[in-house]
């Protein structure tokens, strides 16, 4: 296990704002997790650093990390199977099973996730969600230190939910996924028209984290920013995507205060217009 001091956490989280943390673990295996929380309990915890947003400049806390380590993914062929550690992507998921000519985690391949993340999030795209091929998840359990599993039906998995958002003393170790035989020339194709649909309507020009809100039943985010006359809102170095506005992205050195005040600012401007509290999709740490 890899252990550092006053950790810069830049290149950890996807907006690229500038932060350190006292000390930062980066596990490699079960056994790493369990010595560290039976030490300590008080972690926060650290995927891709994407659907996150870092509000302080330095931390007086530790974090564990899944960022290139803790990161096994396994095919098993004879059951369409993939396995893979919390650390792993989601594209690394996609481009095991596209290898294997795999079908059902296309829509994985432009989603910027660990696989702890994507189950934390029920990560999706209107291609598909991760209920959907997600078959079991095993989980370290903070309350008796005890590593046990929960299939599909027990995660309570729902729009960009789970109980892993609801339950904070469990911590994703492993995820299965369910995937069907299919066609590798299909999937690649299917993989790439994903790819490029979402890099034509999304900012990639600079750092953000993903959409910014969850979609209110009945409309939608962007249209809703637009009518308000907030696409290209700026405070300090954050900026309302010019490009998507469900997006905020970083176009000068923004801090984590500045972009959370522009999600304080469309809240209350949402709110003003349409009376609909938006919802925050992104993890406020």
């Amino acid at each position: 296990m890899r252990v550092y001091n006053d950790f810069d956490l830049k290149l950890y989280n996807s907006y690229r704002v500038n932060s350190k943390c006292r000390t930062a673990y980066f596990p490699e295996n079960e056994n790493d997790l369990v010595e560290l929380y039976t030490s300590n309990k008080e972690y926060i915890l650290l995927g891709s650093g994407h659907n996150i947003i870092l509000s302080k400049d330095y931390y007086n806390e530790n974090f564990i990390i899944f960022n290139g380590n803790y990161d096994a993914v396994e095919v098993d062929v004879h059951s369409n199977v993939i396995s893979a550690e919390a650390g792993a992507t989601i594209l690394e998921v996609s481009e095991a099973a596209e290898k294997h000519s795999l079908a059902g985690v296309e829509f994985f391949y432009d989603i910027p996730s660990s696989v702890g993340g994507a189950v934390v999030m029920n990560a999706g795209t209107k291609e598909g969600e991760t209920k959907n091929v997600l078959q079991k998840v095993r989980y370290l359990d903070l309350i008796d230190m005890c590593i046990k599993e929960k299939v599909n039906e027990e995660l309570e998995l729902e729009y960009r939910n789970s109980i892993f958002q609801k339950q904070k003393d469990k911590v994703i170790l492993k995820a299965w996924f369910q995937l069907s035989s299919g066609n590798q020339s299909k999937i690649r194709r299917i993989m790439n028209e994903s790819k490029e649909r979402r890099w034509s309507k999304q900012p990639r020009e600079f750092p953000n984290s993903g959409s910014v809100f969850k979609r209110p039943p009945g409309c939608f985010v962007g249209p809703m920013i637009d009518e308000l006359g907030l696409k290209g809102f700026t405070i300090g170095g954050a900026q309302v995507s010019k490009k998507h506005s469900g997006f905020i992205v970083n176009v000068n050195n923004a801090s984590g205060s500045d972009i959370i005040e522009i999600i304080k600012h469309t809240q209350s401007k949402v709110k003003e217009k349409y009376n609909i509290d938006l919802e925050i999709e992104q993890r406020i740490i």
